[in-house]
């Protein structure tokens, strides 16, 4: 059990106010729950607004036959490789026959090869990666042929088939086939032609068809550009294969043939007025793509990344003095960094294909060409960020014929969530922080308080539980000053009731001791008077003797009664002075010695060298003799074995004495009051030499105790083993002065 108390944790008054406290940090758990459907609700408001924006963009371009005019709106099926997607070009590419300034060439090109030749007289060696763009009023056109033998037109040649040739075929916008060919006789600038299928026709330049053929190791390179002024809705293109100067074609490979205006594919370009329209939206700061049943772009504005769906002006930047000071080094380094360990900054070079530039793909999209308008949230390719996207469709004579996809991403959701929480975090922490400190202060006040007041009432009151002083009342009109206040009268009562018993022993001695003197006289006077003559006398003698043992006995208890309230008065008034410790103690044994012959007494003390002795001592000689006297006393009475070891030691500034008899050990219960007052181990009286019970009150160690507080010592007693015994530890400190 002690072990257990020894083990225990305190949980003081502080302890308990820091974790009532700590609570507060529920707080910033709440607000951070508050912040997050806060964005919740804003990521709603978003969908219904991008949702908005989609209906009020496909509602302007609603039976608007003239903007959808392109047949391949209508086709059912898209044909790869026949039916062409212009790009769109964000800036003029320059003819010359390279594929450099062509953004991401290699992903918008389409290979031609055996299975799109148009006839073969002869093994196919020709084949060609085509791409198309467009660019402000301009269509470019890219390809890059692989032929194991090219053949240009001779310089005085008439014929511009006779050679390795391009054909391009387009309908105008009366749906008119208009044919050309471009027929080199060296490499560089192109020579076109435009051509008929009339008797006699004689092809005729066509200059307003421009560009590049470039020679390369594994053929050509051809690169042009035709004006959209009267462009219509269909193209094909293809190459002739010529391996004999001066003869006809072999082979020839393209996306349809030129010549038949039926075979054209058709193709589609960014729609300049959509892209008007479009761009009246780009304000909304969306992403804003238009495709048509066949999920090709018809129009597109604005950026994913930079479409963050929040407006918001651009963030102020601090000054320099506030760079420098300590709050914004403080935040910078610490707090922003703490507050991130648990939020995320949104990212902004996420890479997102799931759309490319030519098809758009997606279940919403889907939906909204089905004529159900939808929107859904994703992720980017990369996992990066979030985007929602909303999908309207758009009607044209009760038909859905195309729809709008708006797009934004949640970052400018996600960084004013970030704003507010670190405002919010800033001073939660701050109101905590104040907060838990007002909490210490207030629990240091009380604690301290309530610690004075057990300092006040420990020192009023001694191990033995006598007044030795008094208590302060509180002027604090709280709790703690009432319980002061009710502590201090307390404590006053019990001084008075003390100090009452206290004297109460001096009080009855000095009250009883005078009819025990009338009636010791009267029993005195008795026993002098003549011998008895008379039978009856002789009969009353033995009550007298009784009576008269009695009347000592009596008087013996009022002397021990009265001896510690006298010593405590005469060790208020002694002197002290410097003797020897080792001589006193010595000279106590010599005598005890005489008075205990049948006891041996074995003297151990610590050994020195020196003149000077080591046991100096500043006290009453006259009353360590009264110590020790009660002490041996003690000791005789319960040795077994007729043999008491005193050892004299020094120890640092004191004078260890230890006194040890061999015999019954000392039971628990009274190894922490064995020295208080009326404490005795006897069972039963000695006996003096008449044979008369001499009584024993259990003073005499508490006397020891007192005589060694007078010397501001100690003592203790404890068992030991083999042999079983008591010992008596007596520590005084060596003061000599």
């Amino acid at each position: 059990m002690v072990n257990n108390k020894r083990l225990k944790l305190r949980f003081g008054l502080r302890s308990k106010l820091l974790l009532l406290s700590s609570f507060l940090f529920v707080i910033p758990w709440f607000g951070y729950q508050y912040v997050w459907e806060m964005e919740k609700y804003l990521r709603f408001g978003q969908e219904q607004t991008l949702v908005g924006t989609a209906r009020a963009l496909a509602t302007a371009l609603h039976e608007r036959e003239n903007l959808f005019n392109n047949q391949a709106s209508f086709l059912p099926n898209v044909e790869q490789g026949k039916d062409l997607y212009g790009y769109k070009l964000t800036q003029a590419v320059q003819l010359d026959g390279l594929h450099n300034d062509w953004p991401d060439f290699n992903q918008r090109t389409h290979f031609y090869h055996h299975q799109h030749q148009l006839f073969a007289k002869e093994p196919l060696s020709l084949n060609f990666k085509a791409s198309v763009g467009k660019y402000d009023n301009y269509l470019y056109l890219f390809f890059q042929v692989v032929d194991n033998h090219l053949i240009f037109r001779e310089k005085n040649n008439r014929s511009i088939t006779n050679n390795d040739y391009l054909a391009l075929s387009f309908s105008d916008n009366n749906n008119q086939l208009n044919r050309f060919i471009i027929s080199n006789k060296t490499a560089g600038w192109i020579s076109a032609f435009r051509v008929t299928d009339e008797e006699n026709n004689i092809p005729t330049p066509e200059p307003h068809i421009q560009g590049h053929w470039l020679l390369t190791p594994q053929g050509y390179n051809v690169e042009l550009r035709v004006p959209l002024d009267n462009l219509g809705d269909n193209i094909a293109f293809a190459f002739f294969d010529v391996d004999k100067t001066d003869s006809e074609a072999v082979s020839a490979i393209g996306s349809a043939d030129p010549s038949k205006a039926e075979s054209l594919g058709t193709i589609v370009v960014p729609s300049p007025e959509i892209e008007r329209i479009v761009k009246g939206m780009r304000y909304t700061n969306s992403s804003i793509w238009v495709v048509d049943q066949h999920h090709r772009v018809l129009a597109s504005a604005g950026s994913l990344k930079s479409a963050s769906g929040v407006w918001h002006a651009k963030k102020k930047q601090p000054r320099e003095d506030e760079k420098n000071s300590l709050w914004y080094q403080f935040k910078q380094q610490l707090l922003l960094p703490l507050y991130y360990k648990v939020l995320t900054k949104p990212s902004t070079d996420f890479i997102d294909q799931l759309y490319d530039a030519q098809h758009l793909q997606g279940s919403h999209i889907v939906s909204a060409l089905n004529g159900k308008a939808t929107s859904q949230w994703r992720l980017t390719t990369d996992k990066k960020a979030l985007v929602l996207s909303a999908a309207y469709p758009i009607f044209i004579n009760n038909q859905v014929q195309g729809a709008v996809i708006v797009e934004e991403t949640t970052n400018g959701i996600r960084t004013l969530r970030n704003r507010a929480l670190e405002k919010l975090f800033t001073v939660i922490l701050a109101i905590m922080s104040l907060g838990a400190l007002a909490f210490l202060l207030f629990a240091s006040r009380i604690s301290s308080r309530i610690r004075h007041l057990s300092t006040q009432a420990e020192l009023a009151i001694d191990k033995q539980g006598r007044i030795t002083g008094q208590m302060k009342a509180s002027n604090s009109n709280d709790e703690i000053g009432d319980l002061s206040r009710s502590f201090t009268t307390a404590v006053n009562r019990l001084s008075e009731y003390n100090h009452y018993l206290e004297n109460i022993s001096s009080r009855l001695s000095h009250e009883l001791r005078t009819p025990i003197a009338v009636v010791k006289t009267s029993l005195d006077n008795l026993s002098l008077q003549k011998a008895p003559t008379h039978q009856t006398d002789k009969n009353n003698s033995p009550y007298i003797e009784r009576a008269q043992t009695g009347i000592n006995t009596l008087n013996l208890i009022l002397t021990n009664m009265s001896e510690a309230t006298r010593l405590e008065q005469m060790l208020s008034t002694t002197e002290k002075i410097n003797f020897d410790l080792k001589e006193v103690v010595n000279g106590c044994i010599l005598g005890y010695q005489q008075i205990y012959p049948t006891i041996k007494f074995v003297f151990n003390v610590e050994r020195n060298d020196s003149k000077i002795s080591i046991f100096l001592f500043h006290g009453s000689p006259e009353h360590i003799v009264q110590l020790l006297d009660k002490v041996i006393s003690n000791g005789v009475e319960f040795s077994e074995d007729n043999r008491i070891t005193i050892t004299l030691k020094k120890s640092s500034n004191n004078a260890e004495l230890f006194i040890s008899n061999n015999g019954i050990l000392l039971p628990k219960q009274l190894s922490d009051s064995l020295f208080d007052s009326m404490v005795s181990l006897r069972d039963t009286n000695q006996k003096d030499n008449s044979n008369h019970d001499v009584p024993h009150l259990g003073l005499g160690l508490y006397i020891s105790r007192l005589i060694c507080q007078f010397h501001n010592g100690q003592i203790s007693a404890y068992n030991h083993k083999a042999p079983d015994g008591v010992t008596v530890h007596i520590s005084l400190p060596t003061n000599a002065s």
